[in-house]
């Protein structure tokens, strides 16, 4: 049970989660604190079991060595269970790269994939971006880069539905001559690969959604979703500060107090519930460390309908032949290693 709330938002919005869509929950945790937790709701007739685990990855521990010395950590027994056959899926508040880390020691990655990524959906002025990574691996070679590409890639395909999804490498410039090192090559790659890969893409891109997916390392990624984050906050704020201000603008906002929720919602993380973390053997929702209970709900709800629809099992069937095709296409490995 990790999160800046633990454990009484993540009780919560299980407990929602289950009451109103009926979905069988598993609390990993102290089981002291969670059945004191579940006390302050009503949770008869909900299918919700408490499972035991002893130890918390703490937000500023060393997420490898904590996964792997911290054997009954409530985020690495919680994968336990998943291996074993004892959930579906895994949702987590707590440290992400734990979260990660556990993921990739449990359950193992999918074949080919060097690096899994989390991936996030943005809200754009056309509909949805996929951006990845937002901060599983912030130092990246090309390759990994390449590996995002083609996840993301199958994942509009087939979880967002785009018929033929637009690519696109995140840069400080459009022009091929733009760029790091860790771009340039990449992009040199990327150019080689039979998907729709338009080249370079602007921070300014992912909101104009003039592409389906954006790749970049996770250094990046996780910059570009604090300030994306950080930016409809402070947006929000600047309205309400300004409606205050006189009477007609207190008018106007009740003409137009619709248009004003309907923008709340599309921009707020909390509908989005949590970011897949592609590329491992299993179903991992990660959830932001300050996720509120609709947030946690959304996060859980996503998760049931993404194993309910076989989704992983797809994207693996997909990126070992895909991811195959792909990499002789573009003679990737050959293209890094020479």
């Amino acid at each position: 049970m990790g999160g800046d709330n633990a454990p009484s938002v993540e009780v919560e919005g299980a407990v929602v989660a289950a009451r109103e869509f009926g979905i069988p929950i598993t609390l990993v945790g102290d089981t002291e604190r969670l059945r004191q937790e579940l006390g302050k709701h009503n949770v008869q007739g909900l299918d919700i079991l408490l499972h035991h685990a002893s130890e918390v990855v703490g937000m500023h521990d060393a997420a490898s060595d904590a996964v792997r010395r911290k054997k009954d950590s409530s985020v690495r027994v919680a994968f336990e269970l998943l291996k074993n056959g004892a959930a579906d899926a895994v949702v987590s508040a707590g440290n992400s790269g734990a979260t990660m880390a556990a993921g990739m020691f449990v359950l193992k990655r999918l074949k080919g994939i060097d690096r899994p990524a989390i991936a996030q959906i943005f809200p754009t002025l056309r509909g949805k971006t996929l951006v990845l990574d937002v901060g599983g691996n912030v130092d990246c070679k090309p390759i990994h880069l390449v590996q995002f590409a083609i996840m993301g890639e199958v994942y509009a395909r087939h979880v967002m539905g785009v018929e033929q999804p637009r690519v696109g490498l995140l840069s400080n410039g459009e022009e091929d001559s733009k760029g790091n090192e860790l771009t340039r090559e990449t992009n040199s790659i990327l150019k080689n690969i039979s998907f729709d890969y338009i080249g370079y893409v602007e921070g300014r891109d992912i909101f104009n959604g003039v592409v389906d997916v954006v790749v970049c390392d996770g250094f990046v990624g996780n910059v570009v979703l604090k300030l994306s984050e950080g930016l409809a906050e402070a947006v929000g704020k600047m309205l309400k500060d300004e409606i205050k201000q006189s009477f007609l603008s207190k008018l106007g906002y009740l003409f137009s107090r619709k248009a004003f929720s309907n923008f709340k919602k599309k921009v707020d993380y909390a509908e989005y519930g949590g970011a897949p973390l592609l590329g491992i053997n299993g179903v991992a929702m990660i959830c932001h460390g300050g996720s509120n209970v609709k947030a946690i709900k959304n996060a859980i709800v996503f998760a049931n309908d993404y194993v309910r629809k076989g989704v992983n099992q797809r994207l693996a069937e997909k990126l070992e032949t895909e991811f195959t095709m792909y990499m002789q296409q573009g003679n990737v490995r050959e293209s890094v290693a020479g």
